[in-house]
Parts: C-alpha cells; structure tokens; sequence
C-alpha cells in the first residue's frame, strides 16, 4: 500500500506560505460577500492577523456630509465603542488630507500631530505613536479610510505587507462602489412609479390650479421638505410670485397673506434667474450651493429657508416660473431628490401652456394681422412715416414697450442716426446718434435669426457702445432686430423699455418677422430716396448747363457775373448749403474777386471789399494743391481768411479749384460751407464736383470765345478799313494822274503851279498809305481829330457822286442852315455847292479819327444808293442832341432785308455756326461800321419807319469848342 506521503496528500503549509493563502482566502471572502457589515468584519479580522498594531479603524466616506461613518476596528483595551461614531472632515484635518488626495499618509508619533483632531486624545490614551492611514477607494471614488496606529514610534508597513493591504483594500473598495450604485439604481427606480402615477392623474384635472396643487402634493409627499411651492415668473415686471403652495394654496398673484409672493426680482437674484433661463436645477444643501454664495444666502432669506432644491418650467425657451422644495434646516439632496423635482418641473412644463391656450392663438392671430397690415402698407406704397407710424402703434400696444426706434447706418459719419421713432406722449424723443458697432456686436447682428433679447441692460456687455445714451435715456431692458438677416446691419429696430424684463419667444419671434418687413420698407424707402435724389440731381444739371448755355462770347461782365452767381445758386442746391461763393481771376492776376452767389442766412457771408491776394490766401493756395475738392472744419481756416469769410464755428468748407485738367491754368476756386452737423453724400458730391468741372470749362470756354470773336472782329475792322482807305487812295491816285495827264507838258507859269499841287496831292495820298501800314498792322490805330460836318459831308457826298449821277438820286441835306424844303431843288451839282457852302459851317464840328468816320459815312451812303431805285431820294438830316453829340440821319426809301435789322440790332444773340446775312456784305460791312463806331464813341443804328423808310442814324461826338 501507498503511504500518505506517496498518495500525494498536502503538506502541512510552510511559514512562508501563509500570508499569501490568508490573502487568497480574505480575497475570496470579500468578492462572495455583498453585506457591508460582513464586508468590513472580514478586513479586520485580517488586519488584526496580518498587521501587528495596536490601534485599527475602518470607517466608511459619506459624501453628501462630508463625513467618515465608523464601522469598527481593535483597540488595546478592547473598548471599541467609540470607533462606531461619526466624525465629521474638518479643512486641514489628516483625514481630510487622506480623502481628498486618496493617498497614504503616515505619521511618526500621533501624539504630537496637531492635525490629528480627536485621534489626538485617542492617541495620548493609548500611547499610539507611528500610525499609516490608507484610504479604501475605486478608481477616483473615495468610499472610506483605515488607520493603522503603533506603539512604536515610527513603525511604518513593509512593502510586502503594504502591498497585501492595497490589494485587499483595493477588492474591497470595488465591492463597497458596486454596492453603492446597485443601491441607488434601485432606489432611483422606486422614483419613477411616483411621477407615472401623477401623470395618469393630471389628466381628468380640468385647469391649471389644479394641477399644480396635485404637483406638489406627489412632490411634497416624494422628498418630504418643510415647503413645497410653485413660483410663476412675470416677464414684464422681471419677478417671480408664489402661484401655489403646500402650506397656502392657490395664492394669487397679488396676494398679501405671503410675505415670499412679492420681492422676488430678478435684479436681485441675477445667478439664480439665469441658472433657471439656462435649464439648471438649483441645489442648494448644508455647506454645499450651486450659486455663489452671496446669491445663495440672499435667497435663502427671501424664502426664509435653510435648503434648495429648484427645477426650472420652461415653454419653447421661455422660463415661465419654477418648482420648489424647501426645508427650514440644512439639507444634503440626493440624485434622486434632483431627479424627482426636475420630472415634476417637466410635468408642469407640459400642462401649463394649455391653460392660455385661447389667449396665446389670439396673440398669434393678432400678429399674423399685424404682419398683414405692415406688408400691406408695402404694397400700398404709403409713406415711410406712416407706414412706421402705423406698424410702430401696433407694435408698442403688442410689447407692452416704451419706444419704438428705427436706426439707419450714416457711413458719412460712421454712426447710427434715428430714422423714425415713437414713444409714449411723455418720453422725450432721442436727439442723439448712436457710434457705430463693434465688430463682435457686428457680427452678432449680422448671423441674427430672431430678436436679440437683453433683460438688463445695466449688466448687459453687448453692445456696449450704445450703453451712456441709452443708459441716460432710460432705457433698461430691449429687444434689437438687424432689419435685413444675413446682411451688415445697415438698418436696426430696437424696442425699449424702462424697467428690467423679460422677452417671450412669441414676441421675439413677432418682432423678428416685422423688423424684416421693415427692411423692406426702408429699403424701398432709400431706393425712392435715392432716386429722388438722382432725379434732382439731373434737374439741376439740366438747369445749370442751360444756364450756361445762354452766355454768348459778347455779354459783358456784369451779365457774366450774373450767369456765375445763377450756377453757383445750382451747385449749392444741390449739397443744400447756404453759402457758396467764387473767387475768381484772370491768369496773370494778383488779386482774386469775390462773387457771392448764394447767401442763406445771417450766419453765413463774405466782405466783398476785403482784398484777396492770389498767392497768399491758404484757401486757394489749398484748393489749387489738391486734386478734386477738399473739406475743412472751420477751425482749420486761419485768421487772415475769417477776416473776408464769415463762418460759424461749427461749420465746414468745401473748396474747388476751377481748373478742368491739371495742366490748365486756373481761373478761381469755388467755395461751398455748411453746418458741420449736415451730412454730404457721396453722390452729391460727385455732383457737385462734376457741375464745378463744367463751371471752370464754361468760363475757360467763354473767355477762349471772347478772345477769338474779338479777335475776328478787329480783324474784320481792319481789313474793312484797308480796303476801303486803298480804294480811296486808288481813286483819288487816279483822279490825280489823269488831272495831270490832262495838263500834259507845263507851258506857263499857271501849269506848272497846278502841276506842282497836284504832285504835292499825289504825295499826300501815298503818305497816308505809309501811315496806315506802319500804324495799323494788325488791330486799327485811333487818332484824334476835327472837322465841321458840312465838310465831312460835302466830302463824302462827292466820293458817291457818280453813283448819284448813274441812278439819278436826289440828295437833300437839313439842319446845317435854312431849310431846304422852303428852297426850289436845283440839280445835283448845284444843289451841293449851295446847300453845303462855308458859310453854314459855324455851328457843328466833330472830334474823332475823322477817316474811320469818313469811312463809316461813305459806307452808309453807298449802302443807301444801292437799296435805293433810280430817281428817288436820299435825305440827310443834323440835329444837335447835346452839348457832345450829333445826330446824323440817311433816310432812303429802298428795301431792307427785315431778318438783317433784326440781327443788327444789339440784343440779340447769334449762333456763330448758323449763316448769316451778317458773314457777307453788305450786312458784313454794316455790322463793321456799327461794331467801329462804338469804339469811336459813338452810335450807329439801322432801323424802318413806318412809312417803310430806312434810317440809317449815326451820333457822332462833338468837337470840345462847341461846348
């Protein structure tokens, strides 16, 4: 037979071996165990076993009080009682440390440990000196600790033994959290037969009140506080009011019995207002809140309590009050206490908008017919104002608001101006503008989708730049609405009011879908503008150049000036300024002229004597130094410029030089001022600038114009005058040389006397050919000089003597004696030798450059011979009209173009491009002679009687002797 030893029976374990079997079996004992009781009685006895202290004690880690739960242990004298109690974590405490760290913490002497706390006493008792605590944990879940005291200063674990304890600590640790959870997962399950319960029974209740009375009740009844009530938030006062209540149901709003129904603002309660709007539950428990604490403890006292637990009712976003638990002592909230209130909270979320179901269709359907009218009032094309009027009325009446604002971006002055507002009668219209957006504020504008909401304006960071006028104004709460979604928030609606509240998503949303159509409106509103804008734009243009086209090259400066001041008018119009002036000059001058064109009022004007110097005025220095046009505050205009412009201080300049390319020499500048408060805008300004370009080439034009016709003119004049002296000369040179060809070979003394004085005769006519063409090259010489006008006249009437006798005219000349018409006509030859005779010479001499006058005179004459059928007459009459001028009258009965009158005459302006009857002699010639005569300072004038004669008046100048 086999022995026991070869049956292979175990050996009795060696010393070595035991503490790993008393780890496998204590290892065991815990993963079969599920009682904590058991749990904790297998670790000691292990600890008693394996671990030679004095002192050993489990306790296990209560979160929600923050407290370790004694659970037994060893003591030297067996007295284990006191290690059953609770001891509460103290800050500093090294228990504390153990089980905020989870780390091990040893001690050499725990006598001497002031952090030690009550283990202080304990240790001096029983003279326990090296003490470990470990703590029992899983993973980061801090369930309990273990002390391990000696009497042994210093005795620390091995490693060997530490590592047993970790790993036992460890196991038990896993089976402590599993235990816990399964226990709350069960615990968390018997909550919700309760909430399925009060569901079913919500049903058949009829109204609200109903509801929440049995809301609470299950409520009340679930968790067991001291209260349990319903709070109702009021958006428009920003309050909340006890609705109902365990201990006072169905309060009311404005009831006097509840101290706590009242007060409630959330100006005063910002914290837990927003933790509600957020859909936080609030807890708040003994030495534990989820609210700062100068929150927590001011709502503790408006509620008189000592605990908190609170679950927000929310509708579509919109906080409409919330459920309350309250306990007059401090109280830690389970999981399942929070989980309970926040499906209570659900629960009445649910059932509360039915209640005003009626009401809230009745608002829908009311902003639907709002909506309808402003879209409406689009169609119909009102009037911006009124349509605004009409839709801001509806709006305020719906919102319960204060003030209605419509703001519109001005990018001239990078801010918002008021486009329409309206308030209550009493509030006082903003008169400010708003600085533009930040570039967050922007943004948030631009990506908008509804209304943004701000309940306290005060606190409130966004839009921080509208903040000290608003503020000022009053306003605490608003809603603000980018009136075109998606865009940059060039319209803005904003609505106001003057106490902190709340925004319903139903007004939100209503306001959204009306400040789009107000986008819409606006929008039209600044496509009609504009276009109204352009429309008076181009009727100024149209103006402006039409006055510019009535100049002709022959106005005078007055009539000049006039046309400058009419543009100026235009160009002012046009940016609505009241001052606008030129100054202007010629090129090669010093000193510039003022031109006021327009001068609206007292505020605005120029001292038109002051001297303006070219080239020391900073205005035009300025102007002429910059391309287009440049603005100036009136503070930048220096002192020797205030002394001829007269400008507020809070006013603006716009200068231009006149100078259409840059390369041209300019003429002036334009000078345009205004409040520094009006805007101008872009497009007025290109206008305006495009209207001063076509000013400056209008008078470079007309000064071109000038200089050419009269150019043309002395050109004329000159080569009418050549002409007509080289035929005189030619006919008296050939009068000459016949008369001496018909003396032929002087034979006596008497030939060649004759001889002699007509070679001195001949000699004095090509003299004066010398004369003409040393002195009047190319512009006409004015000489001085006189003659009776019997002689001038005897002279012209016998260079047209021939053609006297060829169309047998008859001239009568009166006023230089007797009448002729009391005298019988004697033939022509006769009739000038007594009708003009030296005697009847005395009265009239003429002073002038006799030979133009002599010129003009024979023009006239043979003029009136060729409009004249042979055998009539021609009529001379002389008439002193003053002591400086003759008047000479050829009166013929021949005919006379009417249109060549009508373009003689002096008025009437003429289109150098169109022909003329002026361009060909002898309406050329006619034109020249009344054109010279006014340079000679006299007249000359063609005009028909009423009996068809033609008058050809003449008013020379006087001689000084006959003054």
């Amino acid at each position: 037979m086999l022995t026991n030893d070869q049956m292979g029976q175990p050996h009795k374990p060696i010393a070595a071996e035991q503490p790993l079997l008393s780890l496998g079996r204590v290892l065991q004992s815990l993963k079969e165990e599920d009682n904590v009781e058991v749990l904790i009685e297998i670790t000691i006895a292990y600890l008693i076993e394996q671990c030679n202290y004095q002192l050993i004690w489990i306790a296990l880690y209560d979160r929600l009080n923050h407290e370790l739960l004694g659970k037994g242990g060893s003591t030297p004298d067996g007295d284990t009682s006191f290690l059953q109690q609770s001891m509460a974590l103290n800050p500093g405490d090294l228990l504390e440390q153990v089980v905020i760290e989870q780390c091990p913490l040893g001690v050499a002497d725990l006598r001497r440990e002031t952090r030690a706390g009550l283990w202080l006493e304990v240790a001096i008792k029983f003279q326990i000196q090296g003490t470990v605590i470990l703590p029992i944990r899983y993973r980061d879940y801090c369930l309990g600790v273990v002390l391990l005291g000696s009497q042994r200063w210093g005795y620390l674990l091995s490693a060997e033994i530490k590592a047993r304890l970790q790993m036992v600590l460890g196991e038990l640790g896993t089976v402590l959290y599993h235990n816990e959870m399964d226990s709350q997962q069960k615990q968390a399950k018997r909550s919700d037969e309760p909430l399925l319960r009060l569901l079913e029974n919500l049903r058949p209740l009829s109204n609200l009140d109903q509801r929440l009375k049995a809301v609470i009740e299950v409520t009340h009844q679930f968790i067991g506080p001291s209260r349990t009530s319903v709070y109702w938030f009021e958006p428009q006062g920003h309050y909340f009011w006890c609705r109902m209540s365990n201990q006072l149901v169905n309060m009311g709003r404005n009831s006097s019995s509840q101290k706590t129904a009242a007060g409630m603002t959330v100006q005063d309660l910002n914290d837990f207002y927003y933790a509600l709007a957020v859909n936080q539950i609030v807890c708040i428990g003994e030495a534990r809140s989820s609210l700062k604490s100068h929150f927590t403890g001011k709502l503790l006292k408006r509620l008189q309590v000592r605990s908190l637990l609170a679950a927000p009712i929310l509708w579509q976003k919109d906080l409409l009050g919330f459920l309350a638990v309250e306990g007059h002592e401090p109280r830690i909230w389970t999981d399942t206490d929070k989980n309970f209130v926040q499906g209570a909270a659900g629960l009445i979320s649910l059932i509360a908008p039915t209640d005003n179901m009626e009401s809230t269709i009745k608002k829908i359907q009311q902003d639907t017919q709002l909506t309808n009218q402003v879209a409406q009032a689009i169609y119909n094309e009102h009037d911006l104002h009124e349509t605004l009027h009409i839709c801001a009325k509806r709006v305020l009446e719906r919102l319960t608001a204060t003030r209605f604002v419509v703001l519109q971006l001005d990018p001239d002055h990078n801010n918002y101006q008021v486009l329409y507002q309206s308030s209550h009668p009493n509030r006082r219209p903003w008169t400010f503008a708003l600085n533009d957006l930040s570039e967050i504020d922007r943004r948030l504008l631009q990506r908008a989708t509804q209304a943004i909401e701000i309940e306290n304006f005060d606190e409130d960071l966004r839009f921080s730049l509208w903040h000290p006028p608003l503020l000022e104004s009053g306003v605490r709460s608003l809603l603000v609405c980018n009136c075109v979604q998606g865009h940059t928030p060039e319209a803005v609606l904003i609505i106001t009011h003057e106490h902190h509240r709340a925004w319903t998503t139903l007004e939100k949303e209503f306001l959204w879908v009306v400040s789009q159509q107000i986008g819409v409106i606006v929008r039209q509103w600044q496509l009609r503008t504009s276009s109204k804008q352009q429309q008076k734009i181009s009727q100024i243009f149209a103006q402006c150049l039409g006055i510019l086209a009535q100049a002709q090259s022959s106005i005078t400066k007055a009539e000049e000036q006039n046309l400058e001041r009419a543009a100026l008018e235009k160009i002012a119009s046009i940016l609505d300024c009241p001052l606008a002036v030129l100054l202007s000059w010629s090129p090669g001058e010093s000193w510039a002229e003022i031109i006021l064109g327009v001068r609206a009022n007292s505020w605005f004007g120029v001292v038109a004597d002051v001297p303006v110097s070219i080239q020391s005025e900073a205005l035009i220095e300025w102007a002429l130094g910059h391309e287009g046009y440049l603005s100036l505050k009136a503070d930048d205009l220096p002192p020797e410029t205030r002394k001829w412009l007269n400008v507020p201080d809070n006013s603006q300049v716009l200068v231009m030089a006149l100078r259409p390319p840059a390369d041209y020499e300019p003429t002036g500048i334009v000078l345009l001022a205004d409040y520094r408060e009006r805007s101008w805008s872009e497009p007025s300004l290109s206008a305006t600038v495009t209207l001063v370009t076509q000013l400056a080439w209008w008078r470079r034009q007309l000064k071109i114009n000038q200089h050419l016709e009269s150019t043309t003119e002395e050109l004329r004049q000159l080569n009418w005058y050549k002409n007509r002296r080289l035929e005189e000369i030619q006919r008296m040179a050939t009068l000459l040389v016949g008369q001496i060809q018909d003396l032929g070979i002087p034979a006596n003394e008497l030939t060649q006397t004759r001889y002699r004085l007509l070679l001195r005769q001949l000699d004095q006519t090509t003299a004066s050919m010398n004369g003409m063409i040393k002195l009047e090259q190319w512009q006409l010489h004015i000489s001085w000089e006189t003659m009776p006008i019997a002689t001038l006249l005897k002279r012209s009437l016998e260079r047209v003597e021939n053609v006297l006798k060829q169309q047998k005219l008859w001239v009568g000349v009166h006023g230089l004696g007797q009448p002729i018409e009391e005298r019988e006509q004697p033939k022509i030859n006769s009739f000038l030798r007594g009708a003009i005779s030296p005697g009847n010479q005395f009265a009239m001499v003429i002073a002038g450059d006799i030979v133009k006058i002599e010129l003009v005179l024979h023009e006239l004459l043979v003029a009136a011979c060729h409009r004249s059928q042979d055998g009539s007459r021609i009529d001379i009459w002389c008439r002193r009209l003053d002591e400086r001028l003759l008047e000479l009258s050829i009166t013929d009965n021949g005919a006379i173009e009417s249109q060549l009158l009508s373009n003689l005459y002096n008025n009437t302006p003429k289109d150098l491009l169109a022909p003329s009857n002026l361009d060909q002699p002898p309406g050329l010639h006619l034109l020249i002679c009344q054109q010279m005569m006014q340079q000679l300072g006299g007249e000359l004038h063609l005009y028909q009687l009423p009996d068809e004669r033609v008058v050809s008046r003449l008013l020379l100048p006087l001689a000084p002797q006959n003054f």
